[in-house]
């Protein structure tokens, strides 16, 4: 194991070998929620909630395919949505922020998913973490980092932050990742937390990061 970094110097090294690793292991790495557009992404960043993405990828074909414009989805019977989603978990408030996502950008934006955090920020269902992925992945805008399960999990085993909170989470990781990488890096890290970095019985023996990991939890 290396040893704890003292320095700034130092601590950068370590970080530049950590980001290194991880475009090796994922070099072409991209959202694991299928999608056409924003909207769509949208709606599937909502249903990801408490659910897996490989459950959600079976939902959404045939979501769009009833429901193919953000319109039928603003005028969709509500109950009936909510069992068209039942399988995702938390189907009423998911159904309910979706219908009430496609009616406010209907009424406040011309039917157009918006392009920046503060206005994502006013539709319903788009918490930090949603706006992230959308504005990242549907629209290449780096806006700030995706913190979810995964990223608070393996932001913590790294010693990149020590807070719980997400906000603050994201706040220490955009202090020190390039802006040009937070995109790229928040998919990284989620799929290491999925591949190798699981909450239980991470698997450290096959991590190439395992040397500057100070994890309590490491596996032997």
């Amino acid at each position: 194991m290396n040893p704890k970094p003292k320095t700034a110097a130092a601590r950068q090294a370590r970080l530049d070998r950590i980001l290194n690793h991880l475009d090796t292991l994922y070099p072409n790495v991209e959202c694991a929620l299928i999608h056409r557009n924003a909207w769509e992404l949208l709606v599937a960043t909502i249903l990801s909630a408490q659910c897996t993405d490989v459950r959600v990828n079976m939902v959404t074909p045939g979501l769009f395919a009833k429901y193919p414009t953000i319109e039928d989805l603003a005028h969709a019977n509500l109950e009936e949505l909510g069992q068209d989603v039942r399988s995702t978990g938390f189907y009423n408030n998911k159904s309910k922020n979706i219908q009430g996502a496609a009616r406010v950008i209907l009424r406040d934006f011309g039917g157009e998913v918006p392009r920046n955090m503060d206005e994502l920020l006013t539709v319903p269902g788009a918490a930090r973490k949603t706006a992230n992925v959308v504005l990242g992945s549907g629209f290449g805008i780096a806006s700030g980092v995706v913190v979810d399960t995964h990223m608070v999990r393996l932001a913590r085993r790294l010693d990149l932050t020590k807070e719980m909170d997400p906000v603050k989470i994201e706040r220490d990781l955009v202090k020190i990742i390039p802006q040009d990488r937070w995109i790229a890096f928040s998919h990284q890290m989620i799929h290491h937390g999925r591949s190798l970095c699981p909450a239980r019985k991470p698997k450290c023996h096959e991590c190439p990061i395992s040397p500057d990991c100070y994890a309590t939890d490491k596996a032997e």
